[in-house]
């Protein structure tokens, strides 16, 4: 069955960021071009940023209607900061898959911070992602494995293979393996439970923007 416009529409931003992450990973720091490949990853904002903002109006859920109650929202903010504290937690050998493809570490020569990058990781991780990868592995393929005609799926009436399914493929991006499966469980969790992507997007980006505040306090650059 050929993809429909709504399922492209989750895929294309996701293949983008995907892509833009490879390439980060194999251009050489002392590369010909002069080029700093950490700042590749300031082309997600206007790339993949760019490809959200092109297919926005085939994002229903992030119609008027489905906003979260005030309720809905502050469950989603609890669920964040408790993947957050998980997610720093889960870090022993065993429960990585290899190494980051892309080690991102904001310094400068001299070795202080390098304000300007951080600000575009962060903005990234807790803007960007959240958005583009809840539109993918919820909205489009949690769905999607429920029925391939996803858009008619309401979140609450997708089955648990759903839930596991979508949430080991989402292990399978990460390398803290255990602690995607609690994040991604989590989120699916949400979506399930409040039948909007907000609420999964809410809970991701406090996720993503505590966590970034963490490592630049912390120094623990290996958490990006």
């Amino acid at each position: 069955m050929p993809l429909s416009q709504a399922a492209w529409a989750r895929i294309v931003p996701f293949a983008l960021f995907m892509l833009l992450l490879a390439l980060r990973g194999v251009v050489p720091a002392d590369n010909a071009w002069g080029l700093d490949p950490r700042w590749i990853y300031g082309l997600n904002l206007a790339v993949v940023g760019g490809a959200l903002a092109w297919f926005w109006r085939e994002y229903g859920e992030f119609n008027r209607q489905n906003r979260p109650s005030a309720k809905q929202a502050g469950l989603s903010v609890a669920v964040g900061l408790i993947v957050f504290g998980l997610w720093i937690t889960l870090d022993a050998p065993w429960m990585q898959l290899g190494d980051p493809t892309a080690p991102f570490v904001p310094r400068t020569p001299d070795g202080g911070l390098d304000w300007p990058l951080i600000a575009v990781r962060w903005v990234g991780a807790a803007l960007l992602v959240p958005v583009m990868e809840e539109l993918f592995w919820r909205s489009f393929l949690m769905r999607w494995i429920a029925n391939p005609k996803f858009e008619s799926v309401d979140p609450r009436a997708a089955g648990l293979r759903a839930l596991v399914l979508s949430t080991f493929v989402f292990m399978l991006a990460h390398t803290l393996w255990l602690a995607a499966i609690v994040a991604g469980s989590a989120y699916a969790w949400l979506y399930k439970r409040t039948g909007k992507l907000w609420c999964a997007v809410i809970a991701h980006a406090v996720t993503n923007g505590v966590l970034g505040i963490w490592v630049v306090a912390s120094g623990r650059w290996e958490f990006w």
